[in-house]
């Protein structure tokens, strides 16, 4: 590893831990040649996901968008951030388990709307109406009815 400070290649891990989460390794280093230490992290490298837009499109997987909007479908609802961030990692578990290197996005839709469904139903529908493109309102009272009835079936 190289010296951010001399650019010496001769440098030394002095103490290695997991950081909180588990996924990574932080290691603190010293350089052999100035004796600076520096901090390194070491991860899994993972193999980059690209979405298939509706139109075909294929764009790099990126977490923002998907923690973008379910917090605006969240937005002053009472859901702790440690869920929506638990609710993430697992539907990109689920993406990465694919064994694909591309994942339609209404793949990832549907993931988001069935983990929001239990999580929140009023975010649920928040997000499944922009997601399913709500044209009118009895397409949005047929998603409250399915909601209802699958309510109602799991009662029993």
């Amino acid at each position: 590893m190289k010296c951010p400070y001399c650019g010496d290649e001769n440098t030394r891990v002095i103490d290695s831990r997991s950081t909180e989460d588990g996924d990574s390794i932080r290691r603190r280093r010293q350089c052999d040649a100035c004796n600076k230490r520096f901090t390194t992290y070491e991860k899994i490298e993972t193999i980059p996901v690209f979405v298939i837009k509706k139109d075909n499109t294929r764009e790099p997987y990126d977490r923002a968008k998907i923690e973008k909007g379910i917090m605006l479908s969240c937005r002053k609802r009472p859901v702790k951030i440690e869920d929506i961030t638990h609710m993430i990692d697992d539907i990109e578990n689920t993406i990465s388990g694919q064994d694909t290197k591309e994942v339609p996005s209404s793949f990832i839709g549907e993931l988001i709307m069935d983990r929001l469904r239990t999580l929140d139903q009023v975010a649920y529908v928040r997000f499944a109406s922009v997601y399913r493109e709500f044209q009118d309102v009895d397409t949005f009272m047929k998603e409250l009815q399915n909601i209802l009835l699958r309510d109602k079936m799991t009662e029993r």
